[in-house]
């Protein structure tokens, strides 16, 4: 009864309809492979790299570590960074104005920003779809009712044998519709709950990479025996930590 000769004698707007909720359903699959395959990714980078940061005996030793690569990784490479900017440069930039922890805090939130940007891309087409393809899929319907019913008044009589194929070809695009949108929206709500939870690690991530930082300061390069050296600093111990919570939210 549903077979591809009977709807190549559909109307266009319903094979328009039937091809758009067929490529949305590829479309879905598609992301939903690439970001699982994301998710298993970056998690996997986040434990490697945030194991071999904890194992470092120094702040310089972890400042050094190599074939790392993730959203934690590029965190603490841009705190590294700021560090070096302001212990080792005397800039005077808006960039780099304020209190040291101040600055680095900033230099944190925004990169974690970045990241969160990166997690997010795709999950707008998921939602999109999950909440359109139902309805693409009811004017696929209507209209091939629509075109039933045009065609029964064609033929004067309206038994369960006339009726029953034209409007049950009809809803097929209604079910095609809800079976698009079913997994999209659920693939969106868990890459959703993903990005929060990574969001938050990172958050609380970059608080201890402030709290370590107060224990130490780049050296000035006349004072160091070594480029780009840290040691320990009193003073900036008196920093105020400030809480990075919501600020990727």
């Amino acid at each position: 009864m549903f077979s591809l000769e009977t709807y190549q004698s559909a109307s266009p707007v319903v094979l328009g309809v039937l091809i758009t909720l067929l490529i949305a359903s590829g479309v879905t699959w598609t992301l939903i492979l690439a970001k699982s395959f994301q998710v298993w990714l970056i998690r996997k980078q986040n434990v490697k790299f945030r194991a071999a940061f904890w194992g470092a005996k120094s702040l310089q030793e972890a400042a050094t570590l190599e074939g790392h690569n993730g959203p934690a990784y590029r965190v603490a490479q841009v705190g590294f960074e700021t560090l070096k900017d302001l212990d080792v440069e005397s800039a005077d930039d808006l960039r780099h104005s304020g209190d040291r922890q101040e600055v680095l805090e900033r230099a944190l939130r925004q990169q974690i920003q970045k990241e969160r940007v990166l997690r997010e891309a795709g999950l707008v087409v998921l939602a999109s779809i999950g909440s359109t393809a139902p309805f693409v899929g009811l004017l696929g319907t209507v209209w091939g009712i629509m075109h039933a019913l045009t065609d029964i008044s064609k033929l004067g009589t309206a038994s369960l044998e006339v009726v029953a194929g034209p409007i049950g070809e009809a809803l097929v695009a209604t079910a095609i519709g809800i079976a698009v949108a079913v997994p999209a929206v659920l693939a969106y709500n868990f890459f959703l709950r993903r990005l929060k939870t990574s969001s938050n690690n990172l958050d609380d991530f970059a608080e201890d990479l402030i709290k370590v930082s107060r224990r130490v300061t780049f050296k000035k390069p006349a004072d160091a025996t070594k480029p780009g050296e840290f040691v320990s600093s009193a003073s900036a111990s008196a920093a105020v930590v400030r809480n990075l919570k919501g600020a990727t939210a």
